[in-house]
């Protein structure tokens, strides 16, 4: 979340690292709530993420409810995954 002093420069972009974000946790196996998905079945992330060997049984969670290691691997792999995306995008301008 941007702070008071901040401005994004995309605003556009929220959405898509919305959905990084969630992608990443089902992949990591976190159940996290994602109101995006009720609509198709209220347990979506976290039977994916049951499917990945991790959590089977539990309810979707809310962010808050997760610890500091876990929110924490998701944020280090969003940065991750963006700088990989940049160094990619600049190596085929040639500039990397």
């Amino acid at each position: 979340m941007a702070s008071r002093g901040q401005r994004r420069l995309i605003p556009e972009s929220r959405a898509r690292l919305d959905d990084l974000k969630y992608e990443i946790a089902a992949e990591f196996g976190i159940p996290v709530y994602n109101p995006q998905y009720t609509h198709i079945h209220p347990n979506a992330d976290s039977e994916f993420a049951a499917e990945l060997g991790e959590f089977a049984g539990i309810q979707n969670v809310a962010w808050r409810d997760l610890t500091s290691r876990q929110n924490g691997s998701v944020g280090g792999e969003i940065t991750k995954r963006l700088i990989q995306s940049a160094e990619r995008s600049l190596s085929e301008f040639g500039t990397l």
